[in-house]
């Protein structure tokens, strides 16, 4: 049996996601294979005996080990990948795209990279001044927030901070301060899928969604944060994922660069969910893209 798509995925809140893929598929006419826990093994079996087989994968695994010798059946027979491993290995680096991001122009906050505690376990004398009083702390390799200290303020607590993923390098940040607009802080995550760009208010403390209307975009000059992120995706080269960006007194600054692992709790569900429709598109799109490439 061939499938155009194979989506191995196991987060139960992906579900409503998985559904708008098969909404996808369907008009697309396109075929879709889900690969759960429950019929993992036999599924693996399946593919490396010749009884399946498909033409892109859409791993919403996460990493997942257990999941990997898919990813390696499609690597090895040059299959279309949506977000190669690899590729999003390598852009969820924060310390790396911080670099990618610097010499390409693009504003990022005043940043401090650091080697890993293991690397370097005694740090030279560090001049902090740039990062003015409060400052923060990011593991480079983590997401959902792990390991991100907000408002530090000392030596100790980087020192510590360090031992707490010791393989990782680390970055120390200057806080960023948003603008203010229609009584919100002017702070955006935009998602990114296949060429199309979705701008989103985005509390940095609530993480509540709120969709941009395109008369805001004109009104409040917010239309240049489709450029940024498309300069992005250029750089990371993923085919589908969302950045953080805030708009200061003075310019856009991308504050979270590059988030594949992406959470596509939608909100008619979850208070911090992405808006549906958005998430709806964005399964059409990434679709489109295996249909394309067949």
């Amino acid at each position: 049996m061939h499938y155009d798509i194979c989506l191995p995925w196991y987060w139960e809140y992906d579900i409503d996601f998985v559904h708008f893929v098969e909404k996808a598929c369907n008009e697309q006419r396109l075929t879709l294979w889900q690969v759960t826990p429950d019929n993992l093994l036999e599924s693996v079996n399946a593919l490396y005996k010749g009884e399946h087989t498909f033409h892109t994968l859409l791993d919403r695994s996460q990493g997942e080990d257990r999941f990997l010798p898919i990813d390696h059946w499609a690597k090895e027979r040059g299959k279309k990948r949506i977000n190669p491993a690899e590729l999003s290995l390598w852009s969820e680096d924060k310390a790396t795209m911080h670099l990618e991001l610097i010499t390409a122009g693009i504003i990022t906050p005043h940043t401090i990279l650091l080697p890993p505690f293991l690397e370097q376990p005694v740090l030279p004398e560090l001049d902090l001044t740039p990062l003015g009083a409060q400052f923060v702390i990011k593991p480079s390799n983590e997401g959902g927030g792990d390991g991100v200290i907000l408002g530090a303020s000392s030596l100790e607590q980087i020192l510590r901070a360090r031992m707490q993923f010791p393989k990782q390098k680390y970055l120390l940040q200057a806080t960023v301060i948003p603008r203010t607009i229609l009584a919100r802080p002017a702070w955006f995550r935009v998602f990114y899928a296949v060429g199309k760009t979705y701008p989103c208010w985005w509390h940095p403390f609530t993480h509540v969604y709120a969709e941009m209307t395109a008369a805001e975009e004109h009104r409040y000059g917010l239309a240049a944060l489709h450029d940024l992120t498309r300069r992005i995706a250029s750089l990371c080269r993923l085919d589908w994922f969302t950045t953080e960006i805030a708009l200061t007194l003075d310019d856009f600054v991308v504050v979270d660069y590059v988030n594949d692992q992406i959470d596509t709790r939608i909100q008619t569900k979850a208070v911090d969910g992405a808006p549906d429709d958005i998430m709806q598109d964005v399964a059409r799109q990434l679709v489109g893209l295996a249909r394309g490439s067949r």
